[in-house]
């Protein structure tokens, strides 16, 4: 993907031209990492006037760690000569012999105090925001990066698809997360893409629930969050099952109405659509059913180097979805003391006329009793 690295650097090129800067300092990691394609700790990336003035400016040479990625073709390497050195003070500095123009930096990453050490790396060094460039130039994905996200959802599937043919009463919930990690790990990937999430029983069906050392029991909802990341890229995925037994009526009637918001949110997945109108298309069908102020202020969100990227599906979000843009839908309903349910999908956004939202994440979203 070298080209397509280089081909990335020349779009933030042109837009911090464009600005009155002369350069760019980016420093957080998912961005440099699609910049170059790797990500060495504490690096940061130089993006200069000229292709051959780009530097990455490391702690140690890179590509020594596969899940830190390769290094690019076409930027230059310095290694610091100590792990004490910050690598913004070098890239700033270097940034400073190269033209008198200000160096555009990520003020929404820096800490002040490394803007601070920024600012008086070189005499008369003057630094503007780069704001979000990077960011937005993340957004729409192009096939490479799709492909990524393909992988990384076979992996998940795969991992979890394993899981749900072992035996799983007696086991606790912090025992099921981490054998969920591994086996993400032994079928091919970086890593988990988030610390993975299983809720059983009166935890099932909660957003962010840590696992515990609660014990699976007959009769439970179990919900599990996992995703694997692969090549960096993260995709995400979230099921409930019941344990041992036919499920209750009331874990019934729960299911089928986190599953057809899930469906209203998927269904309403479309380029020009706006953000809050998904998130709509959810909240209604849970309010009808009598959940008020469900699925929360967020239904789902963007997925990629980072798992909650832009656009964020909320009830407040002011712009609207693009083509080739991968998010999640994720809808929940949590009764306390009782439990709940949540369903979670990873997309990529698809205009009708190629058939509509494609869908990563394919584990069966019947309600199994495992």
């Amino acid at each position: 993907m070298s080209d397509a690295h280089a081909a990335r650097r020349a779009r933030l090129r042109d837009r911090f031209l464009a600005t009155g800067s002369g350069a760019a300092l980016v420093s957080r990691p998912a961005n440099i990492r699609y910049l170059t394609g790797c990500t060495p700790p504490g690096a940061v990336l130089l993006v200069g006037r000229e292709p051959d003035q780009d530097h990455l400016v490391a702690a140690r040479r890179p590509g020594r760690d596969p899940a830190e990625g390769q290094p690019p073709d076409g930027v230059r390497i310095t290694v610091l000569p100590s792990p004490e050195t910050d690598a913004v003070v070098t890239a700033a500095a270097l940034a400073a012999g190269m033209c008198d123009a200000p160096v555009a930096v990520e003020e929404h990453h820096l800490t002040v105090a490394r803007h601070r050490v920024a600012a008086s790396a070189a005499p008369g060094l003057r630094l503007a925001d780069l704001g979000c460039a990077v960011e937005q130039l993340r957004l729409v994905k192009d096939e490479e990066e799709i492909n990524f996200l393909r992988i990384a959802a076979e992996i998940t599937d795969q991992a979890l698809g394993e899981l749900l043919e072992s035996i799983l009463v007696g086991r606790t919930e912090r025992h099921l997360a981490l054998e969920l990690e591994r086996r993400l790990i032994d079928h091919g990937a970086d890593g988990p893409a988030f610390p993975t999430r299983v809720g059983t029983g009166p935890h099932s069906g909660l957003a962010a629930h840590p696992p515990t050392d609660r014990r699976v029991e007959e009769g439970d909802l179990l919900t599990v969050a996992l995703g694997a990341a692969y090549r960096g890229y993260r995709c995400e995925i979230a099921r409930t099952f019941v344990i041992g037994t036919a499920p209750a009526d009331w874990q019934i009637e729960i299911y089928e109405q986190v599953f057809a918001a899930q469906r209203a949110g998927r269904e309403a997945l479309a380029p020009g659509v706006p953000c809050r109108e998904v998130h709509r298309a959810a909240r209604e069908v849970l309010e009808r059913a009598g959940h008020q102020g469900a699925p929360g202020p967020l239904l789902g969100h963007g997925v990629g180097l980072e798992i909650g990227e832009d656009p964020q599906l909320s009830s407040g979000a002011m712009g609207k979805l693009d083509a080739c843009v991968p998010v999640t839908v994720e809808p929940g309903v949590h009764l306390p003391g009782r439990g709940g349910v949540r369903i979670d999908d990873t997309l990529v956004v698809r205009p009708p006329a190629e058939g509509g939202p494609e869908l990563l994440t394919i584990t069966t979203k019947e309600l199994l009793a495992l």
